[in-house]
């Protein structure tokens, strides 16, 4: 703890000249990521081309035969025993960031947790339960979506989690709410100019256990992206974090030169600090948030599918547009609907 307090004292000393809103910014994004703790609140006070409409059907047998992960199971209003065990605690526990803007984060003047995905996790709690506040709202970080379902700690992730094979042999998911892809995020007088060449030699930061991270993996151009352990700990959690935020904190400090993440997180940072844009045209990759939940929760994926049917309907009027225009549209414009639902017999 006494390393963490000191770590953030120093950090706040090297923010000098940063200044106004961003300043401001990034003094509470460092207090935030050096901080983070899981976090448990109920109710009201908590912290509180994209295909258009339809629906594609895709046949997948199990996880290990994985094909076409974002098919999900048919939508059903049927109570099971996790729905019962819901209803029989009165609460939906779900498991949200709390630290990025305009998907999950916590509104400085009123405390609560706001933003596109905690909007989606109302609606599942007043499908179950009849009540949008009848939550209990967990922060984790990024590499800790998959225990705490395994854990049974929450009953839903709903945290800008990628469907993939590797994910759905360890969690369910429902269908997809949005699309996202990869992108790199970097200073705008930066040299860097995409998911290119340009970044070799270059300090690229991700979150560990995220995709971005995989992509890393698979193609880095010669960017330096993996943590070199010296057994003391000093270089540890540098470019590889816990918490996607904590990159484009250190992204501010220049300790990094780049951060890879989903456009859709990073078009979020960029609105929080007007010094850093996305670097090149678009995506390099193309990924489906789902709603996850501990595998084999059948009645509460078929659920959470039957309410994102209701919160895709509606044209320019659903709930999923009316939440998109209130949270992402200024970063990401253009989109007209959410990816259309896959689903598979059960």
């Amino acid at each position: 703890m006494t390393r963490k307090r000191t770590g953030a004292r120093s950090a706040a000393g090297r923010l000098r000249g940063w200044g106004g809103v961003t300043g401001m910014a990034v003094a509470c994004a460092v207090t935030a990521s050096l901080t983070l703790l899981p976090l448990s609140r109920a109710g009201a006070d908590a912290f509180g081309g994209f295909s258009g409409p339809g629906t594609a059907h895709a046949t997948q047998t199990r996880a290990e035969d994985c094909v076409d992960p974002e098919a999900s199971l048919p939508p059903s209003g049927a109570d099971g025993p996790n729905i019962a065990r819901i209803k029989a605690r009165g609460k939906l526990i779900a498991g949200v960031d709390q630290n990025s803007f305009r998907w999950g984060y916590r509104n400085p003047e009123n405390r609560r947790l706001e933003g596109f995905d905690i909007d989606l996790v109302r609606a599942v709690a007043k499908n179950i339960l009849g009540d949008p506040d009848a939550v209990v709202f967990r922060a984790i970080p990024t590499n800790q979506r998959v225990a705490v379902l395994e854990n049974g700690k929450v009953d839903v992730v709903v945290r800008t989690m990628t469907i993939n094979c590797e994910r759905a042999r360890q969690v369910s998911f429902s269908t997809a709410y949005f699309q996202t892809g990869q992108q790199v995020l970097a200073p705008k007088k930066s040299t860097i100019t995409g998911y290119d060449t340009s970044l070799s030699g270059k300090r690229v930061c991700t979150a560990e256990g995220s995709t971005a991270f995989d992509a890393l993996k698979k193609q880095s151009f010669g960017a330096v992206f993996e943590d070199e352990h010296d057994g003391t700990g000093a270089d540890e959690d540098r470019l590889t974090v816990p918490n996607q935020l904590d990159c484009l904190v250190r992204l501010q400090l220049g300790e990094v030169d780049a951060v890879v993440t989903d456009n859709a997180l990073a078009a979020g940072q960029a609105a929080q600090d007007p010094a850093v844009e996305l670097k090149g045209d678009k995506p390099f990759t193309t990924e489906y948030y789902g709603v996850a939940t501990k595998r084999g929760a059948d009645d509460l994926v078929a659920r959470v599918n039957q309410v994102l049917v209701g919160y895709r309907s509606g044209g320019a009027n659903s709930p999923w547009t009316l939440s998109y225009r209130k949270w992402l549209e200024a970063g990401l414009p253009g989109l007209t609907a959410p990816p259309a639902p896959k689903y598979r017999s059960r």
